[in-house]
Formats: structure tokens, sequence, C-alpha cells
């Protein structure tokens, strides 16, 4: 028997070595690189990086190579891009479960960006939906920067006349999200109750349009100083949670989608209708698990419930880009921007984004921008 408990004690403090050395691996933070020099007389560009994890700080605008479009590539000059929560969990890497894919000490790619809407400036000689002179919008790695490279079949389309630069660049991420949420995820249909957990951010306020543009009737939470906003978008009914309850209420909806992730699944599932649906979109903060940490208890909880519920991870794509610029250019969708910054100051945007109190997009402007 002693034996037995020694062995078990052994192999109890190997695995809690080997949990303690993995955490420190993931949790550490390395220097941060310098930029690599630029031989040559070769077209530069500016772009953001980040070489390093760390807080904004960490972001250099350096000077680098201008990319050039191959025979199935469009090179587009940047006008405007706009911060997302991806983009700060990617600069601090946290989650740390993040780094085990994006790079364990420091970012295997450094480039920041997600979102941007520009001018096309040049085309490869298989490019036929695109051409010099097009005004558009969409997805793409590294769009804090003045031009960015794309293909035509991936997430793109031509910017409505109607919107600016700046508006269209906030649509990617939070768009495609609200969009993916309430029609596939949430299976939204007209005439259906959806409650919006955060209605005055990025995702939100994007959602309470794209609910109402699908016939739904929209109620919407925020906070006091948003409640006009957000029922300017649409909503039929908002709900300031500094003086309400939704969780208490005696209302129930078939479509939750919960862009914060600041109330239990009971309270969530409390106002759901029997067969109602729950969307995951946003997360509570934190260094290990962080935004992962309600949708992981929805998980555990659906094969139990009739309530369908999980979290969704936006997939980027030309059709519902196409989508969002017809909401857009029917007037019936309207990008919300908070603030705005030159891209030399993306270190304060991006402060200004990880406080939550952002109503709508933050967005850096790049190059040339308005209509």
């Amino acid at each position: 028997m002693r034996r037995t408990q020694k062995i078990l004690i052994a192999i109890g403090a190997i695995a809690g070595l080997a949990i303690a050395a993995a955490g420190f691996a993931l949790s550490y933070n390395a220097p941060c690189d310098g930029s690599p020099s630029l031989a040559g007389d070769a077209p530069r560009m500016r772009a953001v990086s980040a070489r390093c994890y760390g807080s904004p700080e960490v972001l250099r605008l350096e000077a680098v190579a201008r990319p050039q479009p191959a025979d199935d590539q469009i090179l587009i000059r940047v006008h405007a891009a706009s911060l997302n929560p991806y983009d700060w969990h990617l600069m601090r890497g946290s989650p740390y479960v993040m780094r085990l894919g994006g790079g364990i000490g420091q970012p295997k790619d450094p480039w920041i960006g997600a979102d941007f809407a520009g001018t096309v400036e040049a085309v490869g000689a298989k490019v036929t939906r695109y051409k010099a002179g097009d005004a558009v919008f969409g997805s793409g790695g590294g769009t804090l920067a003045d031009y960015v490279l794309k293909r035509e079949t991936e997430s793109l389309a031509i910017k409505p006349a109607t919107v600016t630069f700046e508006q269209a660049a906030g649509v990617n991420v939070a768009g495609i999200t609200a969009l993916q949420a309430l029609r596939d995820h949430g299976g939204l249909q007209p005439g259906q109750r959806v409650l919006i957990n955060g209605a005055s951010g990025g995702v939100g306020t994007f959602a309470v349009q794209i609910a109402k543009a699908l016939g739904a009737h929209v109620t919407g939470v925020c906070s006091t100083k948003n409640v006009e906003l957000v029922r300017s978008l649409g909503a039929d009914e908002v709900i300031d949670y500094t003086q309400t309850d939704f969780a208490t209420g005696e209302r129930r909806y078939d479509l939750i989608v919960d862009n914060v992730a600041n109330r239990s699944i009971s309270d969530l599932r409390r106002v759901l209708q029997p067969q109602g649906r729950l969307v995951i979109v946003g997360g509570a903060p934190g260094h290990w698990i962080g935004p992962l940490a309600l949708p992981i208890k929805a998980v555990l909880f659906s094969p139990f419930v009739d309530q369908p519920m999980g979290m969704m991870m936006a997939k980027p794509n030309h059709q519902d880009m196409q989508t969002l610029a017809d909401l857009m250019a029917s007037g019936k969708l309207i990008p919300v921007i908070d603030r705005t910054y030159p891209l030399n100051e993306v270190a304060e945007a991006m402060r200004y984004l990880e406080t939550g109190r952002a109503r709508g997009k933050v967005v850096v402007t790049v190059g040339p921008t308005g209509g």
C-alpha cells in the first residue's frame, strides 16, 4: 500500500510540475523584437505591428515593403480600418489558450487589424470582379496599414455610395458576427422576439438593426447613456440594466444574443421560451479561459435542456459581406461610429476600446476618407 501511495504521489507531483511548466510557458511574454531592416529601393508603406504580447504600448507603426498583387490578387489602398476585441486579444495574447495557435512567448503574425475599407489600386491579370478605382470594404489580416492584398473570392464587396469609408471599415467582424448570430445560429424568424444583451456595442448596434430587417421584435439591453442610441436604431423596447433586471422579468424570448456574458446560464434560460435559443458572442475578460467561460458552461448544459445554446465565431465570406452591403444601400443598416483616431494614435484607440465603453465602432483613419 505504501508503495502504491508513493507512486501516486510521484505521478501527482510530476503532473503538477507539468501543468505549472505549461502555465508558465503560455503566460510568458518574450521581449519585443526590433523591426527588420528594409533593403533596396522597393516601395514602402506604413503598417501597425505587435511584435510581442502586452498593453497598447507594444503597438508600433513600422515602415514595411509595399505588397504587389499576384495574378489572382487585388491591391487595395486602405482609407480606414476599425478595431475589434479580437485585435486586443491578439495584442495581449489573452486568454492564454489563444497562444497555442497564435504563438507562445510572442505572436507568430505581428500584424494587427481585421476590418478595412478602401480603393482598389491594382488588380492581377486573372481578377474579373473588381477593377482599379472601385471603393470596397471587407476583411483581411494586418489591415491597419496603407495597403492590403485580397483575392476576389474572399470576404470583400463594393462599398455602397451611401456610406463613408469610415462607416464601411467597421462592418466586417461586427456586422458578420451579428448577421450570422441572428440568422444562422439563432434561426431568427419574422415576428419572433429577440433580446440583445449589450445592444450599444460594436456587434450590438449591428444586431439591433439586422434583427429589425429580419422582421423580429427587438429588445435591447444597455446602460442609461445608451438608451436613446439603441432606440434610434429601431429597437422596439430598450431595457436600462442599471434600472431593470431583464432576467427577473416576465417577458420570454425566442432568441437571446449575448454580447457581454455578464449573466449566468440559469439567468438567461429563465427568460427564454421553452424552445428558445441562446447565442453567446462576447465573453468576460480573463487571462486563462476568459471569454470561453460562459460558452463552456453552455456547452455542458446544452445536452440536458431543450434550449439550444452555445458560442459562435463569425466566418467571413463574400456572400454575407454582400448582404450587409445591400442592407446599407437600402438604408436598413447604418454603422455606428463612436470615435475615430489617426493611424499614428492607434495605441490610444486600442486603450479606449479596452475600456468596454465604446458605442458602436472605434475607427482608425489611414488614408483619404469620406464618401
